[in-house]
């Protein structure tokens, strides 16, 4: 099937508005292959490295399906990480925005109560790591009895962590009348074994072409030993002077080394990894994607979950040792059609492991050599040009779609025993103001958030400071974000 262009899905109005304002236009391969499958409700085995655009190709087709009217979680998604769990979360509400689908995630070192509270609400589309997702379900606070679309994102990655006996403790209570699909980078026998045992007449789909290809990747491997690593690192971003460049370590200890180190050198840089509180690694990614800094230090978390489409450089500054997580980190680069370079430091002792990296990979990875001196020297002005500019911001891919949308703040919620019906009772009163216009509300115990659509924002905000919601007057203010 070749589809140029997202309307040949037939979708609903709602979702092709919010798709143009993201700015999809044409389907990558594995969305052309897995969205029709998906709308007709097949259960799916995909194969797809990270950065084809398999998120969309699932989050799309779920929007489309759930029922706006349904109180309760009708979709439920695995993800292995957190970071990846906001990530598909945030991917579902842009895509489902005019449809006003709500979405939760759900993970670990995040309070569970008020997680429990979000899932009180009308929630259409829960996204968690299994853990958490477990807890809830043990706890009675995740209802799965209307769960009807069931996704295992990076499902390798999942079993890779440990988490296969969740995984499959948390499909014994789904209902047996359910679609499931299987995303993974790669199809090891933990995942050939999850889709005999709970997929029903799986279509399998295999998307070549992306993730560690050498079409997009230009691969190479550096021949080091371990004193001479951080040198051979500093030359090497000199010469390649890379616009964003993510450093993976093996540690957490490693990453701290390396990151002191380049900070000390004045590389705008940061780093992330699993000791390092939610709040900050949620924070150093978004400044990552928005482009404040140009050098990410970062241990395998980072290798997931990060949907930044111009990594221009990815360098193992540690060795991957195992092949799939060679995969994972280099596919960090060479997204969304760009092409980037992957930069692989391997020791004496590492070389054994190289073959079987190949074998894997399909192809050999050229040996170069380091940065000579004179290279350096010749390249170090473009550098320091460079790590001194200005910085300009990159745009959310959300801007375009959050334009037209200002979300409200009300100081009253579930205490005050309001409901959506009150708030969209009282809106709708408003002239020129109408349902259509109201977009996601949420209510919580003492306050509620309501996204106002097309533009209306400021006539609903200036017309709500003098009406009165179930008879109580309430402050109301643009949310902070």
């Amino acid at each position: 099937m070749s589809t140029e262009h997202f309307k040949t899905f037939q979708l609903s109005g709602n979702i092709e508005r919010a798709l143009t304002d993201l700015n999809y236009h044409t389907p990558t391969e594995v969305q052309q292959k897995v969205i029709p499958l998906a709308l007709e409700e097949k259960d799916l085995v995909v194969k797809s490295q990270t950065g084809s655009g398999k998120t969309a190709s699932f989050g799309i087709p779920i929007c489309e399906l759930v029922d706006w009217e349904e109180n309760k979680p009708q979709a439920l998604i695995l993800t292995p990480t957190r970071e990846l769990a906001t990530q598909v979360k945030d991917d579902i509400t842009n895509i489902g925005r005019f449809k006003r689908i709500k979405a939760a995630a759900v993970y670990g070192k995040s309070p569970f109560k008020l997680q429990k509270l979000e899932l009180k609400q009308k929630t259409h589309v829960v996204v968690g790591t299994p853990g958490r997702v477990l807890d809830h379900i043990e706890k009675g606070t995740l209802a799965l009895d209307h769960i009807k679309y069931f996704i295992i994102d990076e499902a390798d990655e999942m079993f890779n962590m440990g988490f296969i006996d969740q995984v499959e403790a948390i499909i014994r209570e789904l209902p047996i009348n359910r679609v499931t699909s299987i995303f993974s980078a790669t199809i090891p026998n933990d995942v050939q074994n999850l889709r005999q045992k709970y997929l029903n007449e799986p279509i399998e789909i295999e998307v070549v072409g992306t993730g560690v290809t050498t079409s997009n990747i230009e691969h190479s491997l550096v021949e080091v030993t371990e004193d001479h690593k951080l040198s051979i690192l500093k030359d090497m971003t000199i010469v390649e002077n890379p616009d964003s460049c993510l450093i993976f370590c093996g540690t957490q200890e490693k990453v701290d080394y390396v990151y002191n180190e380049l900070s000390k050198e004045n590389y705008t840089c940061e780093k992330i990894h699993g000791g390092l509180d939610q709040d900050d690694r949620f924070s150093v990614m978004n400044d990552f994607k928005r482009g404040k800094f140009r050098y990410l230090v970062a241990t395998n978390v980072a290798a997931r979950g990060i949907d930044i489409d111009s990594i221009s450089l990815v360098i193992n500054y540690d060795f991957p040792l195992e092949r799939e997580s060679y995969v994972h980190r280099t596919g960090r680069t060479g997204r969304a059609g760009k092409t980037g370079k992957a930069i692989t430091f391997v020791t004496r002792y590492e070389s054994k492991f190289i073959s079987d990296i190949e074998r894997y990979v399909g192809f050999t990875i050229p040996v170069v050599e380091p940065p000579t001196y004179t290279e350096v020297k010749r390249q170090k002005a473009a550098f320091d040009e460079k790590m001194n500019a200005h910085v300009v911001l990159k745009k959310e891919k959300s801007a375009v779609l959050n334009k037209n949308i200002m979300k409200l703040y009300f100081n009253g919620g579930k205490k005050k025993k309001l409901r959506p019906v009150d708030f969209v009772g009282t809106i709708t009163n408003i002239p020129d103001i109408t349902a259509d216009d109201i977009g996601i509300i949420t209510i919580k115990e003492n306050v509620t958030y309501i996204d106002i659509l097309n533009g209306k924002g400021s006539i609903v905000l200036q017309e709500m400071k003098e009406k009165t919601v179930k008879g109580k007057q309430l402050k109301v203010h643009i949310a902070k974000k």
